[in-house]
């Protein structure tokens, strides 16, 4: 029986990113395969997990980037979470992701 994900929460310093949409049809209304579009090497944090393990004692270590924020991404990686919805979500580990954009 499957059922709708309500929610997702990452584990330790993962963070789930919806990859922002490609284009697919030019000015001209002319549809792209998907094989020649590029990804999309930008997303948006939808979870973020409460950080990694500390060390040196109990407790986690902050995340960088916050729900909301946009991030650069690396071309290849991440692992695919199907949420039965049109967009694509992606789940990487914080040391994975590139840059935050302001």
């Amino acid at each position: 029986m499957a059922s709708a994900i309500k929610k997702v929460i990452p584990m330790l310093d993962r963070i789930l990113i919806q990859r922002f949409e490609v284009k697919t049809t030019t000015a001209g209304g002319i549809l792209l395969p998907e094989e020649s579009v590029p990804k999309e090497m930008q997303g948006v944090v939808v979870a973020v997990g409460p950080g990694a393990r500390n060390p040196a004692g109990a407790g986690h270590l902050s995340v960088a980037v916050k729900e909301g924020d946009r991030v650069l991404l690396p071309k290849y990686g991440g692992t695919k979470v199907d949420m039965d919805d049109k967009h694509e979500y992606v789940l990487f580990r914080e040391s994975d992701i590139l840059a935050k954009l302001e």
